[in-house]
């Protein structure tokens, strides 16, 4: 880490957030929160052919809520849906150069949401017999 509290990294995730926004008719959907700290992400997919084509969220929360949500939304564009699952917290902190330990919990709530979003897509193809 260098010698200020946030990487550069997550300086310009926090300053230029990547992927932010509702998404319309989205095709899975999650909303997360951390009562502990206030912070709260919900996360928006589309999906085609089994690959995340679009990703988006807002975020409510710190500097390291918002970084850690641009970054994971990052990671899993374009990627299969089973590989996006397997995307870790330590994968979210580890592309923005590291956290203070005190935000590290902020990285959980992308990841869930995430997750979450996945499973809302997997749910409603479920109830949609597809």
């Amino acid at each position: 880490m260098p010698t200020g509290i946030y990487t550069d990294k997550v300086l310009d995730h926090f300053i230029c957030p990547r992927n932010v926004g509702r998404m319309n008719n989205a095709d899975g959907e999650s909303t997360i929160g951390d009562p502990s700290c206030g912070d709260s992400v919900t996360v928006y997919l589309k999906v085609r052919d089994g690959r995340i084509e679009a990703i988006s969220y807002l975020v409510f929360g710190c500097a390291g809520a918002i970084s850690t949500s641009s970054v994971t939304s990052e990671l899993a564009k374009g990627k299969a849906l089973e590989e996006a699952l397997e995307i870790t917290d330590d994968d979210v902190i580890e592309a923005l150069g590291g956290l203070p330990e005190r935000k590290k919990h902020c990285s959980l709530l992308a990841v869930k949401g995430l997750r979450g979003a996945i499973e809302d897509y997997y749910r409603k193809m479920n109830e949609a017999g597809e």
